[in-house]
């Protein structure tokens, strides 16, 4: 089963966005904080007038026991809280602490209360003094385009910082990305900065540089391992044919059970070599018939059949072909069936195939609960075992190699799926 490729983000694209919204943000902020600024001049420029002519009044009054006229035609001095202008009166009674106040058609209006004289107000009309209110709009439009206009500027700005930021990471990147195991890079993270993107590059160097000398060491301890395992089963071959020559019709069978076993050894060997030196997959797989290849199965772990009531059902269904590589299909069955043979006392081994998928079901005891679902890890293995719990591992391995998902089911008996690549 291919693993889906997860969906990576450009860094510097986030960096421009991020910084363009950043940029708009405080372009919104600013503009807020200067429309109230200007409406706070305005009305305190307009407050200064109204007290300094309250202020006008009050010593007018005071120095002749009157109420002088006052000297503004806007404003006017009222007493008594009925006699407020229709505009705002309720609103005036309701809220005796405010001093602006919106009237009708437009009207503005700034009400200062003698403190005094409690019953006396000096009222305002400001409409023709209103400076920023009658062109509002403007500057809200102005405020507006400036806004997008440096927005823009910034996100040039991001862009190339962007870009110049980002551009030992993508070198970096692309200098690793797919990169072959016969020729891992190396020696590079001095072409980098001395910042977060050096160390970063050193830390590759220096782990690259461990993988490529590990992968060294496993390929000449494969090709020892190749020359002193292929060497002794080849001499196995030839000395059991040479004794079978030589041998009698009741000695033939176990020298050909040798001779088979050291066959089927010899191709396991080949193939778990072919896996570690890497030259596995699609590039040796095809498309092969699956029954001949159970069939010989069968028959290659028949012994482990003997005095054994087990029947072995191979179904019609297995009539199909498959994309695989021959050799490492083999050994997977082995181990799969092998196993089924092996811990079936009676009963029925039952192979099939259904949506591209192999089942190999048995009526054996099937696997401990607690080991269930750790059962095709290294070194795992039940209590009627007589291996070193690696075969389900090998299996697992071969089939991660090949695309192929495996899985392992036990409840009365065990049931392994193998289920192959479309």
């Amino acid at each position: 089963m291919t693993r889906a490729v997860p969906k990576f983000h450009s860094l510097s694209r986030r960096i421009i966005w991020r910084f363009c919204l950043f940029t708009l943000i405080i372009s919104g902020i600013y503009g807020l904080i200067s429309l109230s600024l200007m409406y706070t001049l305005e009305d305190t420029f307009i407050e200064r007038g109204v007290v300094q002519e309250a202020d006008y009044l009050t010593q007018g009054f005071s120095e002749t026991g009157r109420w002088p006229t006052p000297r503004s035609a806007n404003m006017q001095l009222v007493f008594a809280l009925d006699d407020l202008p229709d505009d705002f009166r309720a609103i005036a009674i309701e809220e005796p602490q405010r001093k602006e106040f919106f009237g009708n058609e437009g009207l503005h209006y700034h009400l200062y209360r003698f403190k005094e004289h409690p019953n006396t107000f000096l009222v305002a009309e400001v409409s023709e003094q209103l400076l920023v209110r009658p062109i509002r709009g403007g500057i809200i439009q102005f405020l507006v385009i400036s806004g997008v206009i440096v927005t823009v500027i910034a996100c040039l700005i991001a862009w190339l910082i962007g870009r110049r930021t980002t551009r030992p990471l993508h070198q970096l990147a692309s200098l690793v990305n797919g990169v072959a195991l016969d020729t891992l890079p190396k020696d590079f993270a001095n072409d980098f900065p001395r910042n977060e993107v050096g160390i970063l590059a050193h830390a590759l160097d220096h782990t690259l540089g461990r993988i490529a000398a590990a992968m060294e060491r496993e390929r000449s301890f494969t090709r020892d391992v190749s020359h002193e395992l292929r060497t002794p089963l080849a001499v196995i071959k030839n000395a059991v044919e040479v004794a079978q020559l030589s041998a009698g019709k009741d000695e033939s069978q176990p020298l050909q059970r040798i001779y088979h076993a050291a066959e089927q050894m010899e191709q396991t060997v080949q193939t778990l070599l072919m896996i570690a030196r890497e030259e596995h997959g699609a590039l040796n797989a095809q498309s092969i018939d699956l029954l001949p290849i159970l069939e010989r199965t069968v028959l290659d772990n028949r012994l482990l059949l003997e005095d054994k009531a087990i029947d072995v059902e191979i179904d019609d269904s297995c009539q199909v072909q498959v994309l695989a590589e021959p050799n490492v299909l083999k050994v997977i069955l082995d181990n799969v069936i092998g196993n089924a043979f092996k811990y079936t006392l009676e009963g029925q081994v039952s192979i099939s195939f259904k949506d591209q998928a192999l089942l190999v079901s048995d009526t054996g005891p099937g696997i401990q609960p607690d080991i269930s679902a750790s059962v095709t890890e290294r070194g795992v293995k039940g209590e009627q075992s007589t291996g070193l719990g690696f075969g389900l591992s090998i299996v697992k391995r071969l089939c991660e190699h090949q695309g192929w998902q495996l899985e392992v089911q036990s409840t009365s008996g065990t049931l392994v799926s193998l289920h192959f690549s479309s």
